[in-house]
């Protein structure tokens, strides 16, 4: 365990010197169960940093918004900043724990940490592959800035993913989660990334370990699935 700037660090590392480093951004302590999953779901290596101690809501909303809830925080638009952090900071000194330098840097997450990995290539080319399982892509005007603004880096393979019932909110912001979730993989694709959609079962907390293993599995995979 790490601890950079505040931010709390559990590194995994590969099998193999040089295997893929994948960063996921997670609420505190969900390093080893995330790391079991996704293991368990590939056969590929890779090495995994799980970064802990977010200010959730601000570091990782794109710009502000209000409260979705009622009695809830609103969003801060730290991504910026948190972003800057992550790959001036944190990311050099995770490539430097490592027993070697990475072949190509992921970026996922969950939920709004989902929707962040998705935000990320249009301010750095550090990434070269992101998943965004669950991801807040009811975010509004997100879709939007996706369509138009550039990448930093066009990165090699997108994974989104919803789960079958979180449309079914009576949440009217958060109702377009799963129409967004498809036309941004639709976007990918039409550009000629390597992108998917996938749906799965339940609503936005369940198995979210799972929903994680299965994106990053994806977007590790050398294989021509998309």
């Amino acid at each position: 365990m790490m601890e950079i700037a505040g931010k709390t660090i559990e590194l995994f590392p590969p099998r193999t010197p040089g295997a893929p480093l994948v960063v996921l951004n997670t609420v505190m302590g969900e390093g080893t169960a995330t790391y079991t999953a996704i293991a368990g779901a590939t056969d590929a290596d890779f090495a995994l940093a799980a970064i802990g101690n977010l200010d959730w809501n601000d570091d990782l909303s794109p710009w502000p918004c209000e409260p979705v809830f009622k009695g809830d925080g609103g969003f801060g638009g730290g991504a910026d900043r948190y972003l800057s952090l992550l790959t001036g900071k944190l990311l050099p000194k995770i490539i430097d724990a490592l027993p070697a330098p990475p072949k190509y840097v992921a970026l996922a997450g969950y939920s709004l940490a989902g929707l962040f990995a998705l935000y990320a290539p249009h301010h750095t080319d550090v990434f070269d592959r992101v998943a965004s399982a669950s991801g807040s892509t009811w975010f509004p005007g997100f879709v939007e800035y996706v369509k138009t603004h550039p990448m930093a880096r066009v990165p090699g393979r997108v994974y989104l993913s919803v789960g079958d019932r979180e449309a079914r909110t009576k949440n009217a912001v958060m109702r377009p989660v799963e129409d967004n979730a498809r036309a941004l993989a639709a976007w990918y694709r039409e550009r000629g990334i390597a992108s998917t959609f996938v749906l799965d079962p339940g609503g936005h907390f369940k198995d979210a370990e799972a929903r994680v293993a299965r994106a990053v599995a994806w977007i590790i995979s050398e294989g021509d699935d998309v």
